[in-house]
């Protein structure tokens, strides 16, 4: 089973189909009116169906056991097919495809086992996903990264100084990049008021689209970054910070402690990050790339 853990909770959805038809007309007369032997096939089949979406994860092995908020079990009957319709909701780390998936083959299995007495020539078809929908990256398929210019600030004396080696600037610009930003510029500066706001005016003045600070958000005598930007911002966004403190909190305790902060210079978006690399990569997985959402309202989308 694969680790979800750097994942974040978010509303997912998922529809699947599966195709029962039967032998005759005689046998859909038969489930319309009751008469099946073993019972009301559409609503035992339904209520088989919800227990399979709730036990999807004991059975299929690579299944994470997750909290099911909503399921629904539809049939249509139309000629001698019964359209069957599975969805599945949840606010979870991991989509529901396979419930519903799974949900739709128990619904026909179940209605097979009940007809079959009445009806020899059964057949099971077409169990496939429908729709899909949630995940921090759904409705970003277009994402606009690849016309987009970044920078990567690290804020340490210790690296400028040549004494410790960025991992954190590193990584940030590696997760940049894989987002097919166009450009990313990377530098290290001491933690220095003066410098920060030097290089954070000379990046927003070159129209730099998003800029990253690393180091400098916590409580040491060395750590400026947070209040050397924070007067220079036109207006401070506090939900991507929370969300990445939010975040961090779940997987680390001292998450609460960092003072970053985030918000637009004109038309720069400024985010300030941990210095630890774990800091850091939990912080850009908590924030991208749903983040990328205000550029594409910046650009003329709707929220």
């Amino acid at each position: 089973m694969i680790s979800i853990t750097h994942k974040s909770n978010t509303l997912r959805k998922a529809v699947a189909g599966a195709t029962l038809t039967v032998s005759s007309a005689a046998t859909m007369e038969a489930i319309r009116e009751g008469r099946v032997p073993k019972g009301d096939v559409l609503e035992c089949s339904r209520v088989a169906g919800l227990f399979a979406v709730k036990k999807t994860s004991d059975v299929i092995p690579d299944c994470h056991p997750l909290p099911i908020e909503f399921t629904a079990v539809r049939h249509r009957m139309e000629g001698l097919d019964i359209h069957i319709e599975v969805e599945v909701h949840t606010i979870y780390k991991t989509g529901v495809e396979v419930e519903a998936m799974h949900g739709a083959s128990v619904v026909a299995l179940t209605m097979y086992d009940m007809l079959k007495p009445v009806d020899k020539g059964i057949c099971i078809g077409n169990i496939r996903l429908l729709e899909k929908k949630g995940g921090k990256s759904d409705g970003l398929r277009d994402l606009v990264g690849d016309r987009l210019r970044a920078a990567v600030i690290v804020c340490s004396d210790t690296v400028a100084a040549g004494k410790k080696e960025d991992r954190a600037g590193l990584l940030i610009r590696e997760k940049l990049e894989r987002l097919s930003f166009s450009e990313v510029h990377y530098t290290v500066i001491p933690d220095e008021p003066e410098r920060i706001r030097q290089k954070l005016s000379e990046l927003a003045g070159n129209k730099t689209d998003l800029v990253i600070f690393t180091g400098g958000t916590g409580l040491s005598p060395r750590d400026h970054t947070p209040e050397t930007i924070l007067p220079l911002l036109d207006r401070q966004i506090p939900g991507i910070m929370e969300t990445a403190r939010r975040y961090g909190q779940e997987r680390m305790p001292y998450a609460m402690l960092s003072r970053g902060i985030a918000g637009m210079l004109g038309e720069t978006l400024v985010l300030t990050l941990p210095g630890s690399t774990r800091g850091a990569a939990e912080s850009m997985d908590a924030l991208f790339p749903q983040l990328l959402h205000i550029f594409a309202v910046r650009q003329g989308s709707s929220h």
